[in-house]
């Protein structure tokens, strides 16, 4: 199998189909309405975190990119940009407070406070969504994944230009949202438990599910794929893979 060849999909959306609760039956004890992990099965956010496999990244690449200094913000992040010698000068009078909460541009912000806008910083904002795919030939597993530097609409930086503002803006990023799996290995299972501790021999039915070789991509379900994030940021200071393709993508 040539795995860097297969990751990524033109069309996410027609190219992946969603695992169905309805296939984690193996290994069911239909009485206690537990599963049992197979020894021998591989669990996707244990082996996503394993330093010992050789993982690569393929594809990893920018989906959206909003860098500017253009976007309204509440009058509040204007005046606190202020020195505070002119806001000495500049004090807030009942008027300005009344504005506190209320977006809008430098322009309008100095032109309220009654002073020139140079004086005036203002942030970049830095919103950056993108995704890469995680693969290890050995295991004939590949697995894409999300990435950005802020959960909220923009994260505001303040620095000189934009690049740095992009570097400040990365010094935290984070995966979200959608995990894709992509296993061809029809020799061992794989499988995913939406738990955050799976050491416990037996666990819940739903807890577990098993992931069925395929030539396609297969959507993870929200649970199974908040389980594999959650691990992945956990031990991501030692996933050094993912930084290094991330920053150097962003540059």
């Amino acid at each position: 199998m040539d795995l860097p060849t297969l990751p990524t999909q033109p069309d996410m959306d027609n190219t992946t189909a969603t695992l169905d609760n309805q296939e984690e039956h193996s290994d069911i004890e239909s009485e206690s309405g537990t599963q049992t992990i197979d020894p021998n099965a591989i669990i996707l956010a244990e082996a996503l975190t394993d330093k010992a496999i050789s993982w690569q990244i393929h594809n990893c690449k920018i989906i959206k990119k909003t860098v500017t200094q253009d976007l309204p913000l509440p009058f509040l992040y204007h005046y606190d940009s202020l020195d505070d010698a002119i806001k000495q000068t500049h004090p807030l009078t009942p008027e300005l407070l009344l504005q506190f909460n209320k977006p809008m541009s430098a322009h309008q912000a100095a032109k309220l406070i009654g002073i020139d806008e140079e004086l005036l910083t203002s942030p970049w904002h830095v919103k950056i969504i993108g995704s890469l795919v995680v693969f290890s030939e050995a295991l004939q597993l590949a697995v894409r994944l999300h990435w950005t530097n802020t959960g909220k609409e923009t994260q505001q930086v303040y620095t000189k230009d934009a690049a740095d503002a992009i570097i400040a803006a990365f010094k935290d990023w984070q995966f979200f949202g959608r995990v894709d799996v992509l296993y061809k290995n029809n020799k061992q299972i794989l499988i995913s438990i939406d738990e955050q501790n799976p050491n416990t021999p037996a666990l819940s039915a739903e807890s577990l599910l098993t992931i069925e070789a395929s030539s396609d991509y297969q959507q993870l379900l929200a649970t199974h794929a908040l389980a594999a994030i959650v691990k992945l940021e956990a031990d991501k200071a030692d996933l050094p893979w993912f930084d290094k393709a991330i920053l150097e993508r962003i540059e």
